[in-house]
């Protein structure tokens, strides 16, 4: 499923801004996958290189590249999951046992780690930058006909788990995104009204 994108620019090249309305249709019926839903074939080598080099063309203030990523495939995946078992059954708690059905049924996981940077820019803006590359990663996997489905659940807070995935104490997941093809289309599910959640400003706004 390679696509046919364009190279990447070169440092300083001008950029061309035109319209897309294809990216409005696209957005206008996005929808997640289904974890349990995602099956083979998974992104080939080459397709995830493409989705994970649309993925750091995210908002980037300080261009701190305040993210990395961990992939999970084949045995390796395997293995990883038999990891988190364990440690779910030696604390005795089922239920963190069953929600690894997520993580374990698809056949690629991509962990976004966010690893703000010591500098002037706020920890919470290079946070959000993680979460700007989970969105974009997800979104390009759906454009080129992958289901994807981005979670967290209890293995991404637990610190046992953060260590098993190799993090250090100032990173944290920003998000697992699952990948594969799915065995059947996502339904679409209850939507904000946007008019519900909007207010505009005026001067009035915060007095008494």
């Amino acid at each position: 499923m390679t696509a046919d994108l364009p190279p990447p620019p070169q440092l300083g090249d001008p950029l061309d801004l035109t319209p897309a309305p294809e990216v409005l249709r696209f957005l206008a019926r996005r929808r997640s996958t289904s974890a349990v839903t995602l099956g083979l074939p998974a992104p080939s080598d080459a397709d995830l290189d493409t989705l994970l080099r649309l993925a750091v063309r995210v908002p980037d203030h300080g261009k701190l590249s305040p993210w990395r990523f961990v992939v999970l495939a084949g045995d390796d995946k395997g293995r990883f999951a038999g990891r988190l078992e364990a440690l779910a059954q030696a604390r005795g708690d089922p239920q963190a046992f069953g929600k690894l059905a997520k993580l374990k049924i698809p056949p690629l996981a991509v962990a976004v780690i966010s690893a703000p940077k010591p500098a002037a820019i706020p920890a919470w803006e290079q946070e959000l930058s993680a979460g700007a590359v989970c969105a974009t990663l997800l979104y390009a996997a759906l454009a080129m006909g992958y289901g994807a489905n981005w979670i967290t659940d209890w293995y991404a807070y637990d610190a046992d788990a953060q260590a098993i995935l190799g993090l250090v104490e100032s990173e944290r997941v920003a998000g697992f995104l699952l990948l594969g093809t799915p065995r059947e289309p996502p339904l679409e599910r209850e939507r904000p009204t946007p008019a519900a959640l909007v207010s505009r400003w005026s001067e009035d706004a915060g007095k008494p």
